[in-house]
């Protein structure tokens, strides 16, 4: 099953739209995490494990990982999710984008070492810098479009021919990137405008939303602005808001609750 075929499997069959981000910061972790050795794999394990019923994708972050050490953790997270909630999708969040050689490693890095179904990717230094992450046409390339950070307008609204820079990207990669059929896009939820822009150049292209939660975006302007004819095409990310729901022993309750009741006020604009 390719990334797009288990994206709307789970869209249709498990009727959510909410990813959860996997951004591990053991400074948050409940208590008991402090003597365990394995921390940042048993708490995002435990997250995966609460929340697997509503989601319709996981986002590990790969930085948060890395920071830490714990890239090993970050592999084998991303094998229990295929081992235990198959059909599930990951898309690791690394932003990456490079020229040549160095493309290919890293495309070999998302889709061979980690075995992730999709990755995000920086299109700035052009088609060239992700053509090894599109080439595999089973996997996902989520490419950044209007980003949700507060400078993202320093250079994604530079008019370009009269448009802003980031409607050029959003058309580029609808219209050309495309080929495999495998390609979404990054549009911030504290962009509504722009993602009732961006969607009208694109079609039906996914978007994922980061941006809800701890980021202030609005779930019903998200919704309202960016989804497809059939209530579906977008990946609403949110990780601090469910991650960190509870500092106690019922903190992957407490992640399963806040990650259900987005998805259900996600759906009550569908």
């Amino acid at each position: 099953m390719t990334f797009m075929q288990a994206l709307r499997a789970r869209w249709n069959d498990a009727a959510t739209l909410v990813c959860v981000g996997l951004d591990p910061e053991p400074a948050r972790f409940p208590a008991h995490f402090a003597a365990d050795p394995d921390a940042v794999f048993n708490f995002c394990r435990a997250i995966v494990d609460a929340t697997a019923p509503y989601v319709c994708s996981f986002k590990p972050q790969i930085a948060h990982f890395a920071a830490l050490g714990a890239e090993d953790a970050l592999a084998r997270l991303i094998a229990h999710v295929h081992a235990m909630h198959p059909g599930i999708p990951v898309i690791l969040d690394s932003k990456r984008g490079d020229i040549g050689s160095t493309a290919q490693h890293y495309a070999s890095e998302a889709f061979d070492r980690y075995l992730a179904d999709a990755v995000t990717a920086n299109p700035y230094l052009g088609r060239d810098s992700v053509q090894p992450f599109l080439d595999r046409a089973d996997r996902g390339v989520v490419v950044l479009c209007r980003t949700s950070n507060p400078g993202a307008g320093d250079l994604q609204d530079l008019l370009v021919a009269g448009q802003p820079l980031y409607q050029h990207v959003a058309a580029k990669v609808a219209n050309e990137w495309n080929t495999h059929g495998n390609c979404a896009l990054v549009v911030g939820a504290t962009w509504p405008e722009q993602l009732r822009e961006v969607r009208a150049i694109v079609g039906d292209l996914p978007f994922l939303v980061p941006g809800v939660g701890a980021q202030g975006g609005d779930v019903a302007a998200v919704v309202g602005n960016a989804k497809t004819a059939d209530g579906t095409g977008l990946i609403v990310s949110s990780s601090r808001a469910i991650l960190y729901a509870s500092r106690g022993d019922d903190f992957a309750q407490a992640a399963a609750d806040a990650a259900r009741a987005l998805r259900d006020e996600i759906n009550r604009y569908r």
